[in-house]
This record gives C-alpha cells, structure tokens and sequence, in this order.
C-alpha cells in the first residue's frame, strides 16, 4: 500500500490541529511560518494542503488578511457517522458497537503502524501517550480522554493507508465521546487498577510498534479493546444490580 503523499499528510494533520484546537467556521489560523514550524513542514507542502482543503471548503484563503476556518457540508464519510452521534445519546448500549468497528479498524492499523512506521510517527505516537499520562496525573478527564484518542489516531496515521485513516479521522468525536464515557463508567469502582492496566496496554502496544512487531501490536491493541469491554460489561452489571436494589428498597418501605 502506496503512504500517502506529504500534502495529503499535512492536510490531515491541519485537520487534527482545528480539531484540537476547537477553531470555528470564521475563526482565523495561524501565519503560514508560525503553522509550518508547528507542523514541522516546509511552507510549500503547507501552502498545498491548504488549497486541498480550500478547494473542499474546509478552509478559506483570503488575500492580505490570511487563512480562515471554512464553512462547509459534511464530506460522505462525516455524513455516514453522524447518525451515530443520536444513537449513542439516546441508547449508550450502541458504545459496544463502537468498540467492535474500533477492533476491526484497529487491528489493522496496529499491524500496518508497527510495519511503516517513521522516526516522525514514533516520536508522535510517544508524545500523545506522554501527554495522556500528564493528563491522568492531573486529574483532567476531559483532556486525558482526548489524548487517548488522539494516540490511537496517531497509530491509525502511522499504518501510512489512505484508507484507514481517512475513516478512522471521520470517526475521531465519535471515537472521543465513547473514549470519555468509557473512562468515566470504568472508573467508578476500581479507578487505581483500572488506569494502571489501560496505562501498561497503551504503553505495551506503542512499543511493539516501535520495535517494529506487527504480530504484538496487534495483539496488545486487541487485549486493550477486550478489556476495556470487560470492564464496561462489569460496569453495566453493577447499574443494573444498584438499580434492582433500589426498586427493591422502594417497594420494601411500601410493603413495611
């Protein structure tokens, strides 16, 4: 599989750094010198990714003022997810849905990140785990959330297939809100234990990828998603139990 080229590269990463950042339609990016040291690109391979995402409207170029935030209609993937979004807030159950197009998305871009992986993609998959550990140490759930998805999609970049990233970028608030709601549920009862082992898996599927192991990474991406379901089953097991247990001390004061 071809990687993709570097102003598909860069168009992908100007698209995390909205993202990240939260900009809104009309909101205006930084100077092309100040994203290109960001991004750590050349100015050329920056000006061509921006005039790809001009020409699909995510981004607008005006002449003597400078880049902006553009207003658009969603691409067809983006369309394809969005439905989702209701699903999740109205039935959480759809989460394990979630989980198991994570599982047949992820496997792959584990096996093929632990295969192509560049200098670049190591160093950014290591600063989004550090990230995420300078986040849980904080106590800052929100951020720790985002950072936990963003290394998965740092993995999914790095498997260097236009394809996988493309959906797993489209899946990225999709992919975050489920990521949040995952850490909160799993932490309710057990949250020492729980972070250590989510913390040791993200950890043991980033060095298989640095070390190169196709056959590992996609093992340890495998065990994370096993367990993080595990512990949401649990987690759904013991709301349930809480709430039969309420009903039942409801219905014994009535009956007293």
């Amino acid at each position: 599989m071809p990687a993709l080229r570097l102003s598909d590269r860069v168009a992908q990463q100007l698209l995390e750094l909205i993202q990240n950042t939260q900009l809104q339609s009309g909101d205006k990016l930084p100077t092309e010198r100040a994203l290109a040291e960001q991004l750590g690109v050349s100015r050329t391979a920056l000006r061509e990714a921006i005039q790809k995402l001009a020409s699909r409207g995510v981004l607008e170029s005006r002449v003597g003022a400078g880049t902006f935030v553009g207003s658009r209609q969603p691409l067809w993937h983006e369309q394809a997810v969005a439905p989702l979004e209701s699903l999740l807030r109205d039935d959480p159950q759809y989460r394990y849905d979630v989980l198991e197009a994570r599982q047949a998305l992820e496997l792959s871009t584990a096996w093929y990140a632990a295969q192509r992986a560049t200098d670049k993609d190591r160093d950014r998959i290591r600063r989004c785990f550090d990230d995420m550990l300078r986040h849980q140490q904080a106590h800052d759930a929100a951020s720790a959330a985002r950072s936990d998805a963003q290394f998965h999609l740092a993995i999914a970049e790095a498997s260097h297939n236009a394809v996988l990233v493309q959906l797993m970028g489209s899946l990225f608030e999709l992919v975050l809100g489920t990521v949040a709601q995952n850490r909160r549920l799993m932490f309710v009862h057990d949250d020492l234990s729980t972070l250590e082992h989510l913390t040791a898996q993200h950890q043991n599927l980033m060095q298989a990828i640095v070390d190169g192991d196709p056959e590992q990474a996609r093992s340890a991406i495998g065990q994370h998603l096993a367990y993080v379901h595990d512990k949401l089953s649990e987690s759904d097991a013991e709301a349930a139990r809480r709430k039969r247990l309420d009903r039942f001390s409801s219905s014994a004061v009535i009956f007293s």
